[in-house]
This record gives C-alpha cells, sequence and structure tokens, in this order.
C-alpha cells in the first residue's frame, strides 16, 4: 500500500473515542470513591468542614477532586474537537 487515505472527520471521531476511553477510567474511579463513601464531591467538602480530622476521608476527596478537574479537561477536548479546522499528522 503506498498511500493512506483518511478523512478528517474520521481522525476527529477517532480523537473522540479516545477521549470518551480516558472519560470511563475516570468515572469508574469517582464511582469507587463514591461508593465508599455513599456520597458526592460536593458532599464529602460538607463532611470535611463539619467534622473531625479524617486522613483517609482528605485523601481519597483530594484523589476524587483531581479526577473531577481530568474528568472536567476532558468534557472541555470534547468540545473542543468540534472547532478543529487543521490536523495536523505527526
Amino acid at each position: 500500500m503506498s498511500a493512506l487515505e483518511v478523512f478528517k472527520d474520521e481522525i476527529k471521531e477517532y480523537a473522540r473515542l479516545k477521549i470518551i476511553s480516558e472519560m470511563v477510567l475516570i468515572k469508574e474511579h469517582i464511582k469507587l470513591i463514591e461508593q465508599k463513601y455513599g456520597c458526592n464531591l460536593k458532599e464529602m467538602e460538607q463532611r470535611i468542614a463539619a467534622g473531625k480530622e479524617n486522613f483517609d476521608l482528605w485523601d481519597d476527596y483530594m484523589e476524587m477532586k483531581a479526577y473531577q478537574r481530568s474528568l472536567d479537561e476532558l468534557k472541555n477536548k470534547i468540545k473542543e474537537l468540534d472547532h478543529v479546522k487543521d490536523i495536523k499528522i505527526t
């Protein structure tokens, strides 16, 4: 084969699917922490503010917060894909 023909929309869809697969893994991590404590991120913040020091809760809260930040960044990347005009092959 001397040439490979790929359409711009196919590349964008591949990028979208790659991001979605990353999002699924992050959502699973968040879900595990939510199940462990029976609450979401906002409720964890309230527990931390209201209760005595709980280092395990604090550690999991920081981890969950990082996962949520990563999830938000990936959601933004998906939105940006709709506006991509140029594709660079490297």
